[in-house]
């Protein structure tokens, strides 16, 4: 059994210099759709053919080209988190909260790749 519950879905993080730019392309290209745009965190998120799974771009003045991130849904990410540290998984300085939208933690796989749980706050009553 895994230490930590997953949902069922996956959120591709990419790191771009112009969000509304790279919706454009993806959606001429690939035909993904805007899910949403969260402009005060630089975020826009697009939907994929593929169920569960949506691309979130990442607004940066610097971006990191070739940078990926899987991002995994929890239902619980203080859980989530807790249980992994205490399984010695190293994290990426604190979770960070955009009230009323998500909470994410960045941690790393033993090869140093980064991979983060996010726990979406809208569903929050």
């Amino acid at each position: 059994m895994p230490l930590v519950s997953l949902e069922d879905t996956i959120t591709i993080a990419l790191s771009v210099s112009d969000r509304h730019a790279s919706e454009d392309w993806y959606e001429a290209m690939l035909g993904f759709e805007v899910i949403y745009h969260a402009d005060d965190a630089g975020w826009s998120e697009m939907q994929t053919k593929t169920n569960g799974v949506t691309i979130g771009l990442g607004e940066h003045t610097k971006q990191v080209p070739g940078n990926c991130v899987p991002v995994f849904g929890v239902a619980d990410l203080d859980d989530a988190r807790q249980k992994l540290e205490q399984a010695d998984v190293k994290f990426d300085g604190e979770t960070d909260v955009v009230e009323g939208m998500v909470k994410t933690a960045t941690f790393y796989d033993p090869d140093g790749n980064a991979l983060m749980l996010a726990q979406d706050l809208t569903k929050e009553g």
